[in-house]
């Protein structure tokens, strides 16, 4: 029989128990993981929890964070527990037929802005959760924008994203890089963006539990050498973009080199790296001429 005299736990103190827990499963941010949780089991924000922190928790919603503290603890990301990733101001929803958007994928947004005129066509290769291509479309206004990806399932989620944030101009199609994507002459495109899959095959297993396990290994394996996709998707896109167009990528950040290489190779100029916030490479970009 439970005692009825016992303290109750307070949101405060359940906070703190959940944090506790997931850093001693070896969660990084264990503080903010396990307030995102507490705020997507209660709906509690910042202010409401620093008004109502010292009041008690039913048990009912004691028993669903503790269910969820243990999924955590199990290192199944955050995103895929609560449904939803934040990318450029928005919530993109996700689940494990997707990479979940990343901080680092904003610097790619951010350069693509910089050369994308309103009425631009814009492929989007690798598409995934649609973030990249629903943001570029949400921001300017394009005459076409386009997301491509092989996996259907990838693919549901970004249509649903689209439907989510409103970005009806937006179009997705199913497609081994470039195989589906028809354009004539007067159709081709003023910028193409990619993040490709880049980890090379054999570093896969040395990434964390939550990108090992959890992402699609299909968005990860860029293959022997973590570069192929750069090569396939370079070479081929001379036959889809307009002369004085860009072509934009993430890359790995020691991948910089390599990867202006590529693009130079089969005839962009113009190539310049761009740096994440924490001063690692992580955009090439180049112009066809």
């Amino acid at each position: 029989m439970t005692d009825s005299t016992a303290p109750k736990l307070t949101y405060r103190q359940m906070c703190h128990n959940g944090a506790a827990i997931l850093a001693d499963a070896g969660i990084t941010d264990a503080e903010y993981d396990s307030f995102a949780l507490l705020e997507y089991i209660t709906g509690m924000d910042r202010t409401a929890y620093i008004l109502n922190g010292s009041k008690s928790v039913p048990e009912d919603i004691a028993e669903r964070y503790d269910a969820v503290i243990d999924r955590r603890s199990s290192h199944i990301p955050l995103q895929h527990i609560t449904g939803q990733a934040w990318f450029y101001g928005r919530g993109f929803n996700v689940n494990s037929d997707v990479l979940v958007p990343r901080q680092d994928t904003e610097v790619l947004v951010s350069e693509a802005l910089k050369v994308i005129n309103a009425k631009d066509s814009v492929l989007d290769m690798c598409t995934g959760s649609g973030c990249i291509i629903i943001t570029l479309a949400l921001e300017k206004k394009l005459g076409r924008a386009l997301g491509a990806d092989i996996s259907e399932a990838a693919l549901k989620v970004a249509s649903g994203n689209r439907e989510k944030l409103g970005a009806d101009d937006v179009t997705f199609v199913k497609s081994n890089i470039f195989s589906d994507i028809n354009v004539n002459d007067d159709e081709l495109f003023d910028v193409i963006v990619s993040n490709p899959p880049y980890i090379a095959t054999g570093e896969i297993e040395t990434l964390t539990e939550e990108v090992r396990i959890h992402d699609p290994y299909i968005a990860l394996d860029g293959l022997e050498d973590g570069l192929h996709f750069y090569r396939e998707i370079t070479q081929q896109s001379m036959n889809y973009i307009k002369s004085g167009g860009w072509l934009l990528y993430e890359i790995g950040c020691t991948q910089a080199h390599d990867v202006s290489d590529i693009m130079s190779e089969y005839g962009y100029s113009n190539i310049k790296v761009i740096k994440d916030l924490a001063g690692l490479d992580r955009v090439v970009m180049g112009q066809r001429l």
